[in-house]
């Protein structure tokens, strides 16, 4: 069977909600993004097969076929393809499993796995419509409310996570402060440089991280979703603008270019659960990739779990004890650092595989949870 390896990985610095990326389209972010990819790794573009490209808020300036319009922005062929997937907050990683089947399948031999979100221009939830009852989304369709009378927006979710996986408020705000001080210390001490695209006279480092954040200011901030809650703005990830994109291969696209792959893709997952309790899903699709590869949780060395909401991260330790939390985000995460929709799993890709090279470990697993009760899991290991 052929396998599909990750060359490298590349972003943008995640910009704060009006920050300082708010001028730039995101068919340019991302195509910054991409043409920069390829330059590095001196590959002819003709030769890439497929552009897939998450993007969550398909509206305005991000529909019309993400993938597609960012390739050409790039100045890649025309000869090169391009589309675009909506998994939600997985979207970008759902793109990288679509690329990695299409090598594994002979499909394609170069994919380019890559994802985009500008939250400041296309806000969150502007692609929902609501008529009728007060908060009752007309994407769902009576049949689904029928089913599903309990559906919820995801800040009530997470306090379902954490009221049924017994998390308090400390913990989850102790994670949040870890957070923001692991993103700190990583881009202080360089951790982050070859993972990051600098952008000259705009953002060169990621601008939602806040150092002056300390456990007790966490405490005292009210709850976000419900009068008694422990969700806060403060232990929830931060709404952003950003771009990642990863270099998919074959091991045929390797030996013509002299690449020097950095892991090799070892299994993919994705899950569906409870759409009420809708941000359980990283953990069967936890177990499912770990099953699929053949491996226990202890083999993970380093794990990123989307921090889309503290409890989710506090659930999922709770279910892996075995796998120690230093080695869990361990440059931050989306509640430092941010989460652009659909660039995250690129993002979160980009820096499992950086690091996983920089300090030689041999497998690595991320996992994303998804509105709508979905999840996508991927272990890849060092080659």
């Amino acid at each position: 069977m052929r396998n599909a390896f990750i060359v490298d990985g590349l972003r943008t610095p995640i910009g704060k909600r009006g920050g300082s990326l708010k001028g730039t389209h995101a068919i340019d972010l991302l195509g910054l993004v991409i043409e920069n990819l390829v330059r590095r790794n001196s590959i002819d573009p003709v030769d890439i097969d497929d552009v897939i490209a998450g993007c969550v808020s398909q509206l305005g300036e991000q529909t019309g076929n993400v993938g597609r319009n960012a390739a050409l922005a790039a100045g890649l062929p025309e000869s090169v393809p391009g589309t675009t997937v909506d998994r939600q907050c997985g979207s970008s990683q759902q793109a990288l499993h679509f690329a990695a089947q299409g090598i594994i399948a002979g499909s394609y031999d170069i994919a380019i796995a890559c994802g985009v979100e500008m939250m400041s221009r296309v806000p969150m939830g502007s692609t929902f419509s609501y008529e009728g009852p007060e908060g009752v989304s007309t994407a769902f369709g009576p049949k689904m409310y029928d089913r599903y009378p309990g559906l919820v927006p995801q800040g009530l979710s997470a306090e379902m996570m954490a009221e049924k996986w017994d998390l308090n408020r400390d913990e989850l705000d102790e994670i949040a402060y870890s957070s923001h001080q692991r993103a700190l210390f990583a881009s202080e001490n360089g951790h982050l440089d070859n993972q990051i695209l600098e952008i000259s006279e705009t953002l060169v480092k990621d601008e939602g991280v806040r150092p002056e954040t300390t456990k007790e200011i966490l405490s005292q901030l009210d709850p976000a979703f419900k009068p008694d809650g422990v969700i806060t703005a403060g232990n929830s990830s931060q709404i952003s603008d950003g771009a990642a994109a990863l270099l998919v291969v074959s091991e045929e696209a390797i030996n013509k270019y002299n690449l020097e792959p950095m892991v090799k893709i070892n299994s993919m997952s994705v899950v569906g659960t409870d759409p009420v309790l809708m941000l359980s899903g990283p953990i069967p699709a936890t177990n499912k990739a770990l099953e699929h590869a053949k491996l226990k949780p202890e083999d993970m060395d380093l794990v990123e779990i989307n921090e889309a909401f503290s409890s989710v991260v506090g659930a999922w330790r709770k279910e892996f004890p075995g796998i120690s939390y230093e080695n869990v985000n361990a440059n931050g995460g989306s509640i430092a650092i941010g989460h652009p929709l659909g660039a995250t799993g690129a993002r979160l890709m980009t820096n499992l595989i950086h690091e996983m090279k920089r300090n030689k470990l041999k497998y690595g697993l991320q996992a994303i949870c998804e509105g709508g009760g979905t999840a996508n899991a991927t272990i890849v290991e060092l080659v």
